[in-house]
């Protein structure tokens, strides 16, 4: 079997990126340290993420459940499906987070599923015949920095669906904060939900309107839904990408000075925060001590 070559999202031999998605480009909006210290050094917690672990099988039980009806199978049966999966993949979690753990996974998917399989949003289905669910994108840019290629942006689309004679994107999210009209007023403005509207009209040649957020909150002993919806106008793409350019070029500038300037009023709720605190002499050693490298890649598809 060959061995897979992992292609670096920086230009070669230097510390510019060129390849970004909405984590890496949330990072450098955020905090320009904040994307030092995670996407150019490559620290991340030693702690391994639930929230992570929980909401990729969560995704991906959806996923499989889309693959088995469009392959012809009834509800029932990709339900079926969909549960032996989930318990084969979590067999060996341990967690003892009392909302995300094995018993509210496989909770939430069957809840989900049964209440959602007669949805009005249908799921488009591809040129190749099979059903638009996770679709990783890459997608070049017009612009790029004076060194290396145009920038890429990179992503993993859940679904296109159809609803009510239009087009959207589709995302899941978990979540153990209680749905509310808080909760949605978060993704308007949001960076993630305008690439992937964004994306879809170019990669996917999708004339979509937005995005859909089929939200799940995960609670001890239930597992609520909600839906909402975040429109995009063309106005706002182009404004998006306008802002786009305008990031990378202030980032090309940090790259040109070796130098990524902190963001104080964004360390409330950064897991750098404690590090930053420090002096910048032993900041360091505080690094190497609270944290491990594992560098971030938007060029590896899911």
């Amino acid at each position: 079997m060959e061995a897979t070559t992992i292609v670096s999202p920086f230009v070669e031999g230097t510390k510019l990126q060129y390849a970004w998605d909405s984590t890496s480009l949330t990072w450098l909006k955020e905090c320009p340290r904040k994307y030092q210290y995670s996407m150019i050094d490559g620290y991340q917690s030693k702690m391994k993420s639930i929230d992570l672990d929980f909401g990729s099988a969560y995704h991906s039980g959806i996923e499989l459940y889309e693959h088995c009806r469009q392959a012809g199978d009834d509800h029932d049966t990709a339900l079926s499906e969909v549960v032996l999966a989930a318990l084969r993949s979590t067999r060996t979690w341990t967690n003892d987070d009392p909302n995300k753990n094995r018993e509210t996974l496989l909770r939430s998917l069957i809840w989900y599923l049964e209440e959602f399989h007669e949805d009005n949003a249908k799921t488009l289905v591809l040129a190749n015949g099979r059903p638009a669910v996770e679709l990783s994108f890459k997608m070049q840019l017009d612009f790029g920095p004076e060194i290396g290629p145009n920038y890429i942006l990179c992503g993993h689309i859940d679904r296109l669906v159809e609803f009510i004679g239009q087009r959207y994107v589709l995302d899941h999210k978990t979540t153990k904060n209680t749905l509310s009209p808080a909760y949605f007023s978060g993704f308007e403005p949001n960076n993630q939900m305008t690439l992937y509207t964004f994306a879809s009209k170019v990669v996917f040649a999708t004339l979509v309107k937005g995005v859909i957020i089929d939200a799940a909150q995960i609670a001890v002993g239930f597992t609520r839904f909600e839906r909402g919806v975040t429109l995009r106008t063309e106005g706002q793409l182009e404004e998006w990408l306008n802002d786009l350019k305008s990031l990378l070029r202030r980032n090309e500038e940090y790259v040109a000075v070796n130098y990524w300037p902190m963001n104080d009023t964004s360390c409330r709720i950064c897991q750098f925060k404690k590090i930053c605190s420090k002096d910048p002499k032993v900041r360091q050693m505080f690094l190497d001590a609270d944290f491990e490298r594992r560098q971030w890649n938007p060029l590896i598809p899911r």
